[in-house]
């Protein structure tokens, strides 16, 4: 495809989605409204490029979305734009309905009109990729199971919730208007550019500063961690080889607890950047109460991707904390700014 539209691109995932395709050579338009957790900062590398466009926008504005796909000849879209944390989600649920539920109602609207008006080859090649999570499935226990595409829907918060309604307004929208679509449902993602009030970067900026590191309840919930580099990579996949209508997770094969992902991160910044007193980060470990309906375990099996479309995550969790760690030493450039900023709110805790 060489004109693709991805909303949310100037987040976490899909600023790694952009730079990717961005570097394959496609045209990538990205839209994206700027919200607390999207800035342009994360698109620094592609900013020039004559290959790419931002545009700052809502994916509710149905007009606006509607001339920018005529306007670029638009082949694909991404759909990455959400609100995503859970503990947000908690406390304000309100912003998940608009932005998940009614903004990709708005978005798939402005996308149909546009599919119709396509002819031939391009209305043939044309897809609709749907961005949503592993969290839409519930929770599993911790000793069996894993989450397939055929795992019954059984969200547990009010961000899981927002998202499975919109997962079922996309096959909705290609089982009633033959809108041709593609989904994916992610695990928990970790990398470059992460927004620092989810888990990983949290932890990292905490210890970095010697402060207490908060784990709800005892660290014991499991999740599956994947590399957003090999996200971007999934997904790419996804867009231009998946099957019309047809659903695929995409998986790290890296289950750890909370409390084990917490600890090999003190143990990393323990060797790159000790603390002045030689205490070891993992004292700093404070358990706090846990958060309503916290699920247990998240674990993909992501066999059908990698059956289908030829994809496998190639980073390790071990390699890839280690680069996450040293990126996050490395561009405090990107990640000051908005440990300042939203220095008074409650950061989240993963």
């Amino acid at each position: 495809m060489s004109a693709i539209l991805v909303t949310g691109g100037a987040g976490f995932i899909g600023s790694a989605v952009v730079r990717r395709l961005v570097a394959a050579g496609h045209h990538v338009v990205t839209l994206d409204k700027l919200t607390y957790s999207g800035t342009r900062a994360s698109l620094r590398d592609v900013e020039q490029a004559a290959n790419h466009r931002f545009v700052e926008g809502d994916i509710g504005d149905q007009a606006m979305v509607g001339a920018l796909l005529r306007e670029e000849r638009i082949e694909g879209v991404m759909h990455l734009a959400a609100e995503s944390h859970v503990d947000r989600s908690i406390d304000g649920p309100g912003v998940f309905i608009e932005t998940n539920v009614l903004g990709t109602y708005r978005l798939l609207q402005a996308v149909l009109d546009y599919w119709r008006s396509l002819e031939g080859a391009q209305r043939d090649n044309f897809r609709f990729h749907h961005i949503s999570t592993d969290e839409v499935f519930g929770d599993l226990p911790f000793d069996s199971g894993f989450f397939t595409e055929e795992t019954p829907y059984a969200p547990s918060s009010p961000y899981s919730a927002s998202k499975a309604a919109s997962d079922h307004l996309v096959r909705a929208w290609h089982h009633t208007y033959g809108l041709p679509v593609v989904l994916s449902n992610c695990s928990n993602n970790y990398g470059p550019y992460h927004f620092p009030e989810k888990l990983i970067p949290l932890v990292i900026l905490n210890a970095l500063e010697g402060k207490p590191l908060p784990v709800y309840g005892k660290g014991e919930n499991v999740r599956d961690w994947l590399f957003v580099e090999d996200h971007a990579a999934a997904l790419e996949a996804v867009l231009t080889r998946g099957a019309v209508g047809e659903s695929y997770n995409v998986g790290g094969r890296a289950e750890r607890t909370n409390l084990q992902v917490v600890e090999a991160i003190c143990d990393a910044l323990d060797v790159r950047r000790p603390l002045p007193d030689g205490t070891p980060r993992r004292a700093l470990v404070t358990f706090v109460t846990d958060r309503p309906g916290h699920d247990r375990r998240y674990a993909i099996d992501c066999a059908k991707i990698e059956r289908e479309l030829g994809w496998v995550p190639s980073v390790s969790f071990e390699e890839g904390l280690a680069r996450t760690v040293d990126w996050y030493l490395d561009n405090e450039w990107w990640w000051g700014p908005l440990r300042a900023r939203y220095a008074g709110e409650r950061l989240g805790r993963g």
